[in-house]
Formats: C-alpha cells, structure tokens, sequence
C-alpha cells in the first residue's frame, strides 16, 4: 500500500523526477549574462552585438549629459574590436568600501554596480541598472580598460569577463577620460562582424540629440572616418529627417522647456507627406515603443488643434472632431526627454513608463503649441488644412471599406479568385507566395507543398502608396486582393490575430521590373501593414540567378561570386550556363528544388529594426515625388549594382 502511495506522489511531483537543493544553481558574478545573454542585451544576433557598442557609448553621453565630456571617438579594428574613448573624469580607480576591488574592477565585474543608483554624480542618465558595462565585459573575449585621472593613466585587463591582471599605473597624463577597448566573443554571438552603416546611424542620431558633443566615427577595415557634430541639435536632426521631403511651412518648430526637474525637448515640421514619423527619446535612448512621453505628445497635439480649428472656425460646430491620426498626418518630430529617475520596461530600454512624464509632457506641449499657432495664424492655417484634409481622406476610406466589406471582399468569407490556398491553417508552418505574373504563378501552384503553400499571383505593378492615401489605396484592385489573402484587414481595423499565413514570401523576377514590384510590395508593406514586418512576417525568395549544366548533372547558384566558386570547382570546360531572367523559365520542380523547398531554399526576412528613421528616409528616397534625390542615390549606388538588366 506504501509503495502504491509513494508511486501516486511520484506520478503527481512529474514522474519521479527528484527534485533537491542540488538542482538549484546559483550563479554568481557574471555567469548569468554568459548563461542567457538575450535577457541582457535582447538577442545573440547582429541587434545584441551592436547593443554591446551602445551600452559602452551610452557611459560616454552621460558623461556629455553631466557638462564633462564633449568629444567621443569610436573605433573599429581590422580584427573587428571596438575601442571607445572619451574626454569624461574617468572610472574612480580607488578601492572600493564593499567590494575591497579597485572601483574599475568592480563596476566591469560585478552587476548592478554603477554610478547612476544615486543622483548625486548623475541627475541624468541612459543607464539605469548598472550592468551596461559588466556585461559588456561579459560577453567580450577580451576588454581592456585605460582610465585617464589623477594626472596618471592606469590599465587593467579581462578575460570573458575575469579579471586577467590588477589594475596598474601605465603612464601620466594631464587628461581626464575612460578608453574602453574590446572584442566580443565569437562563441556567444553569431556574428562578430560590425556593420559601420548601423553604428553611424547611431552615432549620428547621438549627437544630433546632444548638441555640443563631437562624436568620432573610424572604421580602419574600410579606412573610413566621420565627425559628427552638431550645434542645432533635435531642430538639425528634423531638418535632416525631411531633407528629401517637401516641407510645408519653412520654420522647424521647436521648443525647450523643464517642470518638475523633467527637461522636454521638441522639434516638428509638416511636409506633404501622407506618412507620421515620430521618434522618442527618453535621456538619449531611442524609446522605439514609445511610452508615457509619447502618449503625452500625441494627446496635446490633437487637443491643440482642435482647440485651435474651432476657435477659428476652420472646424465647423457640427463637424467631428480632428483624430489623432489626422494632425500627425505628415509630421515629423523629434521628443526628447531627460529625466532623473526613467522607469524603462525591459533591460533594452524600448518603452518608458513613467506615468508623470506624460502629463508634464502634453502641459509643456500643449502651452507652447497654442502659443505659436496664435503668433504664427499662416503657419496654424497651413498645418490645420493638412489635418482637415487627412480628415476626409479618411472619411473616403472609411465608406470605401464598408462599401467592400457589404460585398464581402475584404471579410474573410470570400477569397480572391487568384489565390490557390493551402490546407493547413497552423500559421507555424502556412505560407503564401506572392508571385509576378500568371506563367509564374501556373509553376508555382504546380511545384508547391498544397499542404502548407499557398499562391497569390499578381498582374504588372501595384499602387506606389508613397503618393496616395488610403483612400485611394482601398481603390486598387491588386491592393484589395492582397488584403483579402492576408486576412488581417488594414487601417484602423487592422487585427494581427487574424493572419492567415505565418510567412508572407514576396517572389519575383531577377529583372528591373521584379526588384520594382518588390519595391512598391515593401512601400505597401511599410507604410500600411509595418505590424507584419515588425513581427517577422515579411520574407524576400531567392530564386537562383544561373543553371550550370555539366555532363549529367545540374547546379543552380545564387550569385556571381557563387558562380565563380562552383567553376572553379567543377572546371571551366564543357559547361553550359542560363541566366535565369524570369520565374517562368524554370519548370515546376526546378521552382521547388531551388526557390520553394524549406530544405533548400533561401528567404531573406525583412526587418526595419534598428533602423525605422533609414527605413522611412529610403522609400521617401526612393518611391517620393523629388527625383533630385532619387538622382543621388542612384549615382553614389551604382557601383554596386551587378547582373544590370539592360
């Protein structure tokens, strides 16, 4: 009886699964960055690497932030190691009172340990939870530290994290400043290559936000070395956002103004856009999911306005009120924030909660915005025309939508004609294509798994929504029909739960007019449906560019860099190659073997993240109405075009 009890328990505590004291790990020091880096710079991939460049920068900019640095030089190496050093006051190199360590030592060892706790040394901080730095040294193969004070220059190596030598006295210095130099591991993350285009764009954004600090940028791989410095500070940063826009009043507003020791930074202009771009920074960090500042913002905005168009009767006593997306239709703006004690959600810092911050926001907002338009009744009757406009626009969309859903083809009942669905509805597995042209189509609806693959073929080109309003969009029957297949509806009724396919794989031809048609997908995509890309959806097919034929067997590759590879290996005699052109070239299985088999195929997925402001600035670029910077870009790009179709 005994044993039948025993065995019941066991069954209950997980099938005699012992579980003791002995199973409880502990980890100490820096065991738990190494363990589970993501929960401390977000991910192992090309976001967390570069994160690690910006936790070291971000030391420096609080410095700047205190008044005792003004100029930063990043550095990357040939061996792909980045040095950071700045003119600040250095890392307090005494023995510390509860650590027995070397200051130094304790703050590049130790979690949670770090200056910004208490308020005395910094009102005003981007790091908050002390572990930007230890972690960093965490996840490095080496760091080295140099630390300028005290007119002498000490040193003090580590390793993966431990301490390697004792901090020592190297030299003297009249100088003040921290150089911190080091190598991320390759056994942590899956790259250990930096990309110089995302850390400039960083760079930039820095010292756009702190006016006054001079950000140095080398990269000695490329020999290449920029200065970033400017004395307009966000108001630059605005005039930089739009310089391939169309403004449509001259002046950048902008305002600086502090309550309740919260400081609150604001520029904005209007253009002709049909787009918002808001971006929010709380003590220099790059809030990406906005938070209380922002909700704050967007609150003054509309109650200002509306406020404004009925005191001056642009809005009528019977007529609705502005929404919210109708007086951010257009803008740009930059929100900056400084603040002593930011409540972030998450170690990466995307979201600020202080709920304070919102209204001291929306009052400073709200007063300086009421007080310009009342001196600037031109510029006000500009802005609130462009809002009343977005008003209708989106009054048109709305009846649009209705009028299609009465005919139930944006409701999910009722399946474009086109579309050769698949049978499963798991969204882990289920995919669509969208595919250029029907002869494309007809091989792919052949090749494809019918269990998890579904095809969408699309004729010509769709809608550059860059130039049009959702109400117009709504009109285009290639738009509807893509709507439709997703499932998720667009606009305001936009529900992410209702997608129908986990992956949504653009597929076109290796021809100009394939990389146009999957330009204006990804416009539509971006600027209506950027949910989808935020969440991973968003995937570009690789169909192979050549077809080596030699002897009996076949090889298919990618690129010409891979083409040289594959002669070389199987020799340059008594070969053919076809330069696939066009999908339809390819027959059923070869769509299957090269493009649309998991196994074999290549999907690039499309992301924005880290990098929404040069999303937004290279489909303004490119698909906007201002050729003259078309112009540019194309010039400083064509030398890296390849495989030109002319």
């Amino acid at each position: 009886m005994n044993r039948m009890v025993k065995e019941l328990a066991n069954e209950i505590n997980g099938n005699g699964r012992h579980y003791t004291a002995d199973e409880i790990q502990v980890l100490t020091g820096l065991d738990p960055v190494r363990k589970r880096p993501g929960m401390y710079i977000g991910s192992t991939g090309p976001r967390g690497f570069h994160h690690l460049v910006y936790e070291v920068v971000d030391n420096s900019i609080d410095e700047a932030l205190a008044g005792i640095c003004d100029t930063i030089k990043i550095t990357i190496l040939e061996d792909n190691s980045v040095s950071v050093e700045d003119n600040g006051s250095g890392i307090p190199v005494e023995t510390h009172p509860q650590t027995g360590k070397s200051t130094v030592e304790t703050v590049m060892t130790i979690l949670h340990a770090g200056g910004k706790f208490n308020n005395s040394a910094y009102k005003v901080s981007g790091g908050l939870h002390g572990v930007g730095v230890s972690v960093v040294n965490a996840l490095s193969e080496w760091l080295v530290v140099k630390v300028r004070r005290n007119d002498k220059e000490y040193m003090q190596e580590f390793e993966r994290g431990n301490t390697k030598s004792e901090l020592k006295v190297i030299g003297g210095s009249k100088e003040t400043g921290t150089t911190i130099h080091f190598k991320p591991d390759e056994e942590v993350f899956d790259t250990i290559v930096f990309d110089s285009e995302t850390l400039a764009y960083r760079f930039r954004e820095m010292a756009f936000l702190n006016k006054g600090v001079k950000i140095i940028f080398e990269d000695k791989r490329e020999d290449k070395k920029t200065e970033y410095y400017y004395e307009g500070g966000i108001k630059s940063f605005v005039e930089y956002i739009n310089r391939n826009k169309t403004p449509i009043h001259k002046d950048v507003l902008y305002f600086e103004a502090e309550k309740d020791g919260t400081l609150v930074e604001l520029a904005m202009q209007y253009t002709d856009a049909y787009s918002e771009n808001v971006y929010t920074f709380a003590n220099n960090i790059n809030t990406v999911e906005g938070g209380s500042h922002l909700s704050g913002l967007r609150t003054a905005l509309t109650r200002v306005m509306n406020d404004y168009g009925r005191k001056y009767n642009h809005i009528k006593e019977k007529e609705e009120n502005l929404s919210g997306e109708d007086v951010r239709e257009g803008l740009t703006a930059i929100l900056s924030v400084k603040l002593p004690e930011p409540q972030f959600e998450g170690q990466t810092k995307a979201k600020l909660g202080n709920s304070e911050t919102r209204s001291i926001v929306e009052s400073l907002t709200y007063e300086f915005l009421n007080r310009y338009l009342e001196e600037n009744p031109k510029v006000g009757k500009i802005i609130i025309e462009k809002s009343i406009s977005s008003q209708r626009a989106r009054e048109a969309a709305r009846k649009a939508r209705e009028l299609t859903r009465k005919r139930s083809i944006l409701d999910n009942t009722t399946l474009p004609g086109k579309l050769a669905d698949c049978q499963s509805n798991d969204l882990n597995i289920t995919e669509v294509y969208i595919v250029e042209g029907d002869s494309a189509g007809g091989s792919a609806k052949q090749g494809r798994d019918r269990e998890f693959q579904a095809i969408l073929p699309i004729r010509g080109k769709i809608l550059n929504v860059e130039k049009a309003r959702l109400d117009r969009i709504l009109g285009s029957e290639e738009i509807k029909t893509l709507i439709t297949a997703f499932g998720t509806g667009i606009g305001p009724e936009f529900d992410i739960e209702k997608l129908r396919y986990g992956k949504i794989i653009i597929m076109t031809d290796a021809d100009v007019d394939g990389a146009h048609i999957r330009t204006l997908l990804l416009t539509f995509f971006y600027r209506y449906l950027k949910e989808l890309l935020d969440n991973g959806n968003i995937y570009i097919a690789q169909p192979p560019l050549y077809k080596i034929a030699k002897g009996k067997k076949e090889y298919y590759v990618y690129s010409d860099e891979e083409l040289d590879e594959k002669l070389n290996e199987i020799g340059r005699t008594n070969y053919t190659i076809q330069r696939y052109k066009g999908l339809g070239e390819m027959n059923p299985e070869q769509l299957w073997d090269t493009t649309m088999d998991p196994e074999t195929r290549i999907l690039k997925q499309v992301s924005t993240e880290d990098a929404a402001l040069e999303a937004d600035e290279t489909f303004t670029t490119l698909m906007g109405d201002k050729v003259e910077p078309r112009r540019e870009f194309i010039e400083e790009n064509s030398k890296y075009v390849k495989n030109l179709d002319i």
